[in-house]
């Protein structure tokens, strides 16, 4: 049979399989003891060893052997390769083409088709056509296969061009088997599976802790998302409220515009009525005066003297002179003065109503946030007395023999309240009832308590105070005097820390006594307390912490 016609009877790839470099065939030569290698594979593997040997059966060859072309099994390799091309070339049209994100195969020619796998020894990656003799050559299926990959080169030993199959754990980086006896000998190495385990155990790990603060993160979204929810309910509310506050007033004020006007036009019409009035009656007395002027002048140039005599008693009987006093009569212009005072001082009255409902509705708000403070015995002053339960505090005629810890207060009579808020609001009433003298307000955390103290927002107090029984000041900076139309018996403090906000109100009167704005708080606030100057016991009543009873 010959050679062209053993093309449909080609024995399995592997038989065409050269056993040194395990390609097909090129140029193949058979020895004297029947094997065939590529004629430059076995030239080159008698040249690199000191004798001739087969590297199959190993029988040694006294003489380097003269190799010709096997010229039949060269025909069964171009039939082979031709069978193999028209066989990759059916499965290409089935198989994917490889697109720009994909691995390409390294063997197909003119469209290159999608990479399965990567082998580690050939450094290469074969489409589903092309990596068949890596599934079916005993030879082959000994080679590592990884999925598709590119950079095979990266895979390989830098410094000694041989795979990377172990792991040094001392330096974390991949090595080769030199490495471990040259570069890395004394360092701990472990095969690459190891490596790969424990690596993979820690990144394990690691991304269990990345998931739970990716969680964190969410919640604090979560968090973030629902108070600018709540932020934007609040501003609904407040927009909502204070558009109908505004229109009410915006109305109340055009209703008090409108009715100053129509008061000074009445007043105008009043008086221009009664002018009219007037008028009207001289024009009658003047018609009626000229008529008897021209019946006069006439009756005066009558020759008849009979006839003139006779005429003027009858002209005086029966159209006789006006005798109405008009010297005296007068029109005054209509007076205005008081009615636009009486105007705004009835709209300043609206306003003010308006305002107690305003204030009366903030209150009730700010109660809401009401806390339960304590007095912190630690920080009062040996003169202080606080009560048991930690509630009241006033001014003791003798010094305590209390330990001077860095807490207390040394210099002045204060105390702080047990509670710190470092966030929120919060809210205390105070009672101040028969105090001619107190101080209130909170403080931040790292004030000073030794010694002269310094009342301002400057030095950590955001605060109020009574002296000499009538002057009301606040703590801001240069003092402000404050203006109260009563006067507190109880005190109302509130704090909105993220806002920098802190009020303070007269909690029976319902008056926002005055605000601090704009506050940048960094640390702690304290609630702060100080029942004022001992005043030779005029000023003995205590500052009581009182229960909050939300605004009727």
């Amino acid at each position: 049979m010959s050679a062209t016609n053993y093309g449909s009877y080609l024995p399995s790839e592997d038989q065409f399989l050269c056993s040194i470099c395990l390609d097909v065939f090129t140029d193949p030569v058979t020895t004297s003891c029947g094997h065939n290698f590529c004629k430059t594979c076995i030239n080159t593997h008698w040249k690199n060893n000191d004798q001739c040997l087969c590297p199959l059966c190993k029988i040694v060859f006294n003489t380097k052997p003269e190799l010709h072309v096997n010229t039949f099994i060269s025909e069964m390799v171009v039939q082979f390769r031709q069978s193999a091309q028209q066989k990759a070339s059916i499965s290409s049209s089935e198989q994917e083409v490889s697109k720009p994100a994909e691995v390409p195969c390294d063997v197909c020619t003119g469209t290159k088709l999608k990479a399965l796998k990567s082998c580690l020894v050939c450094l290469a990656s074969y489409c589903e056509t092309h990596l068949e003799p890596h599934l079916t050559v005993s030879g082959l299926k000994r080679h590592q296969l990884i999925d598709a990959v590119e950079n095979l080169e990266g895979r390989m030993c830098t410094n000694h061009d041989k795979p990377l199959e172990l792991f040094c754990k001392t330096d974390q980086t991949c090595v080769c088997m030199l490495c471990t006896v040259l570069d890395h000998k004394m360092h701990e190495v472990v095969p690459l599976k190891e490596g790969y385990e424990e690596k993979k155990a820690e990144l394990g790990e690691t991304v269990a802790e990345l998931q739970q603060i990716i969680q964190k993160r969410q919640r604090k979204i979560q968090e973030f998302k629902h108070s600018v929810d709540l932020s934007e309910k609040d501003a609904d509310r407040e927009i909502s409220e204070g558009v109908q506050v505004f229109t009410a007033l915006k109305e109340c004020v055009e209703r008090g515009q409108a009715n100053f006007i129509e008061t000074i036009k009445e007043k105008q019409r009043t008086t221009q009525k009664q002018a009219e009035g007037f008028i009207k009656e001289l024009e009658r007395e003047i018609s009626e005066l000229k008529k008897r002027s021209t019946e006069v002048e006439q009756l005066s140039r009558s020759e008849d003297h009979l006839h003139l005599l006779q005429s003027v008693q009858s002209l005086n009987t029966h159209h006789p002179t006006p005798t109405k006093d008009w010297t005296e009569v007068s029109v005054r212009p209509s007076s205005c003065e008081g009615t636009l005072v009486r105007a705004v001082a009835q709209l300043e009255e609206t306003l003010s109503k308006q305002m107690k409902k305003l204030l009366e509705a903030e209150l009730k708000r700010v109660q809401q946030y009401a806390v339960d403070v304590t007095l912190d015995p630690d920080t009062a002053n040996p003169y202080l007395i606080l009560s048991h339960g930690g509630k009241q505090v006033k001014n003791g005629e003798v010094k305590n023999n209390l330990p001077d810890n860095p807490e207390r207060f040394s210099g002045c009579n204060f105390v702080l309240g047990k509670q710190s808020f470092s966030s929120g609001k919060f809210y205390v009433e105070v009672q101040v009832k028969g105090k001619p003298c107190w101080f209130l307000g909170v403080a931040r955390e790292s004030i000073n308590r030794k010694g002269s103290i310094t009342l301002s927002p400057d030095d950590g107090y955001w605060a109020m105070f009574l002296i000499n029984g009538n002057e009301y000041k606040a703590l801001a900076g240069p003092p402000v005097l404050l203006c109260l139309r009563s006067r507190p018996q109880k005190i109302g403090m509130f704090v909105d820390y993220e806002e920098g906000l802190v009020s303070f109100y007269d909690v029976d009167a319902t008056v926002m006594i005055y605000s601090f704005t704009g506050c940048s708080f960094t640390e702690k606030l304290f609630p702060y307390f100080c029942p004022g100057l001992y005043y030779e016991r005029k000023n003995t009543a205590p500052l009581i912490i009182c229960p909050v009873y939300q605004t009727a």
